[in-house]
């Protein structure tokens, strides 16, 4: 049974939807899914009908939509105890992720969505289909070798239940496969891929070529396109492939990129480097190398030697930072993990688990107030620091919670690196932490005051969260002091909150 046929509402529409989608229609099922949201209640449904328009927005590149329904969805999905969708969901974050260039969040997804694939236990059409936009994603972010395995096992499900095989065939996974492996100076084996791909495409043709999914003519067109720029006769005609195929933008970028690659092949490179200049395409579909590349081969065409070493060595100089931000992320990755590790650690200091906040792993707030309390009770004193993120929000509402989560878990890293030993950090409610530094005074509190900052603005938020400015705001009081209370302590830190200030004077 087919994961539709569970639905409850509106099954008809939703099949219709998903089949243009699957055709590379999204435009016009995008409106169907539309109405179906606006008048079913049941939460099942609802949350299938969520997913598939996020996936619709993103195949139409319409990254300012991209957030909110994500968010719609993921709260949807949540409320649902299904992998399938789950893992569909998070199948189509990490192409939204990949769309609005954050790498750290769309690797996250990736893992999600291969975990909550490979835990669904009753395979149909629609698991073959999420295994089919997993390994999508997959490819698009640059893991090639997760992308072949995971289209695979989406061919495997598929003929279990009856679908043929060349409806995963996925030319454009190798397609980019082969332009990475370009893009790094290694054209031999970029071609030797293309050949491959084309002949794939002719055992395809010799079966029945109505089979094949209108959204892989263009990537098949364009690795008979690209062979042709780099000097290949192909035996088969490009424009003809690269004509259709829906209106995604991957398939808008790859009809001019591949016409780009024909007027190069056909001996006009002047003209091939004006169509590469006159059409804006997105870095997203075959990398930002992918057009220098071009520009480099048109200009040697062109006998003009300078200039294609130039634009070569930008290519890959584009192709290197790609490489460079996938480690960058799996360190701040690391990095992250590391962080709440230790503080998981340090807050096993403090009592148990309810008295520690599950996220962070800090004490939480009624383990500040024992300990306050306690302190009190023999007559001690303490500079109280309140901070809280500057720009949390944001991050919430343009990278999702996973992100929000993430650099409230690296806050709370930072914050127990700095603090002195015997000084205590506890995240008293949402992007709010307070720090208690037993007996100190103006003179330490400023101090570790200026730590915080620095370390605050030392860490590298572009990569967790791009695009997006973190900043802590501090303030600062003393508790004990003039029989001053926790709460009143709180209070007047709160009231003095500066961002990233150095603590000058407490109240």
């Amino acid at each position: 049974m087919s994961w539709l046929d569970r639905l409850a509402e509106n099954v008809d529409e939703l099949r219709r939807a998903n089949t243009l989608q699957q055709n590379g229609r999204s435009a016009e099922a995008l409106p169907i899914l539309d109405g179906v949201l606006a008048v079913v209640t049941d939460p099942t449904t609802r949350a299938y009908a969520l997913v598939q328009r996020f996936g619709a927005l993103i195949n139409l590149g319409r990254i300012a939509d991209l957030a909110a329904a994500m968010t719609t969805a993921e709260n949807a999905v949540r409320e649902i105890p299904d992998p399938y969708l789950r893992g569909q969901m998070h199948a189509f974050a990490a192409l939204g992720a990949h769309l609005e260039r954050n790498l750290d969040r769309g690797v996250t997804h990736l893992v999600q969505a291969s975990r909550a694939l490979a835990a669904v236990r009753e395979n149909d059409s629609e698991t073959a289909w999420g295994w089919h936009d997993l390994a999508m994603a997959y490819s698009y972010l640059g893991f090639h070798g997760h992308a072949l395995t995971a289209i695979e096992q989406a061919r495997q499900v598929g003929v279990a239940v009856g679908v043929p095989p060349e409806i995963f065939a996925a030319p454009g996974i190798r397609l980019r496969n082969a332009v990475s492996l370009d893009h790094q100076g290694d054209t031999d084996g970029c071609l030797r891929v293309l050949r491959d791909i084309n002949v794939e495409l002719a055992r395809y043709v010799s079966i029945g070529a109505d089979k094949l999914r209108p959204g892989s003519r263009a990537a098949y067109g364009y690795s008979l396109a690209r062979r042709a720029a780099l000097g290949e006769e192909t035996g088969a005609d490009a424009l003809t492939w690269l004509t259709g195929g829906g209106d995604s933008i991957r398939t808008r970028d790859l009809h001019h990129l591949g016409n780009v690659c024909l007027t190069l092949a056909a001996g006009q490179p002047e003209l091939a480097l004006s169509m590469l200049d006159s059409v804006p395409v997105s870095a997203e579909i075959l990398g930002a190398a992918e057009p220098a590349r071009l520009r480099s081969i048109c200009h040697a065409a062109a006998g003009d030697h300078a200039a294609a070493h130039a634009a070569d060595r930008y290519a890959f100089r584009l192709a290197a930072q790609r490489i460079d931000r996938l480690r960058d992320g799996y360190l701040d990755g690391v990095a992250a993990r590391l962080d709440a590790q230790e503080t998981q650690r340090e807050a096993g200091r403090y009592g148990d688990e309810s008295l520690t906040d599950p996220l962070t792993g800090l004490p939480n707030r009624r383990q500040l107030e024992r300990y306050v309390a306690t302190m009190l009770a023999r007559g001690e004193r303490a500079a109280i620091g309140v901070c809280d993120l500057v720009g949390f929000t944001e991050v919430n509402a343009r990278h999702g919670r996973h992100c929000g989560d993430l650099v409230l878990q690296r806050i709370a890293g930072v914050l127990s690196r700095v603090m002195r030993r015997g000084d205590f950090v506890a995240r008293f409610a949402g992007d709010e932490f307070v720090v208690v530094l037993p007996g100190a005074g103006t003179t330490q509190a400023a101090e570790v005051s200026r730590r915080i900052a620095a370390a605050t603005n030392a860490e590298n938020w572009q990569v967790l969260v791009p695009g997006t400015p973190i900043s802590l705001a501090a303030g600062w009081s003393e508790v004990g002091a003039n029989g001053r209370t926790l709460s009143a302590a709180l209070a007047a830190a709160a009231a003095n909150r500066l961002p990233s200030r150095p603590l000058s004077e407490m109240t």
